[in-house]
């Protein structure tokens, strides 16, 4: 039986806390990817800035609940446009192959955009919001996928938003949550799938990374990936 899948950002990251605590447990690897919820999730960085109050102030304005999250560099916004993605799992040395995990994971998903018809890069564009090195972007120019992870001692969580749709809405979001922390940010390096391939819904967008995923997890043992999951069916949560 799977969970029903979380109804807001807070909901979703309880969901994603008591997991990863519960790999301490014998908890086994699991991957939900999920349609998001109108989420402005700022990062414990931002929190120490001085403009903090206000920017939550704002994109609250702009319709987005703020929420901390517990992987990434800075402000990221998300509505029912995008979908969220995490995987957890439990490992032997998960400080060890953090690069390689990331490397694994993102040229997956900028696989899955590609097989859409997105010319899919790895790499930051300059400006860009939550700007990250495994970022995942179309044609060098905009961001379309923000990915982060969290290292416990037992295991580790990768975690990734994908904008399918509806980017203006939260250009305009992260234009003025930047501005009220006093961050720089290029507010055209905010794309999504849709630019490049109009008409995608966020359920074909899925569907492409589920199936990019399952290549991945169901390679032979790779240790980057050690205890991930071996195989990503429809379900939203899949046990290893």
């Amino acid at each position: 039986m799977h969970d029903p899948a979380p109804q807001d950002g807070e909901s979703e990251m309880a969901l994603v806390r008591d997991k990863l605590a519960g790999l301490a447990a014998g908890g086994h690897a699991e991957l939900l990817l999920v349609p998001a919820r109108p989420t402005a999730a700022f990062s414990r960085r931002d929190a120490l800035l001085p403009g903090f109050g206000a920017a939550q102030q704002v994109v609250r304005e702009h319709g987005f609940a703020p929420m901390l999250r517990p992987v990434g560099g800075h402000l990221a916004v998300y509505d029912e446009g995008s979908l969220v993605l995490h995987l957890w799992a439990p490992h032997p040395d998960p400080r060890t192959h953090i690069h390689r995990r990331f490397e694994l994971l993102s040229g997956a998903m900028a696989d899955a955009l590609r097989s859409l018809g997105v010319d899919a890069r790895v790499g930051a564009v300059p400006g860009e919001y939550c700007d990250g090195e495994f970022s995942v972007n179309a044609s060098g120019s905009a961001k379309l996928i923000g990915t982060g992870q969290r290292i416990t001692r037992v295991g580790y969580l990768f975690s990734a938003v994908v904008m399918v749709d509806g980017a203006a809405r939260v250009r305009d979001a992260l234009s003025v949550g930047y501005s009220r922390l006093g961050l720089e940010f290029r507010p055209e390096t905010v794309g999504c799938v849709a630019d490049s391939v109009p008409g995608v819904t966020v359920d074909d967008v899925r569907q492409q990374l589920l199936a990019s995923f399952a290549d991945v997890l169901t390679l032979d043992p790779d240790p980057a990936l050690a205890g991930s999951v071996r195989s990503v069916g429809p379900p939203l949560r899949v046990p290893a």
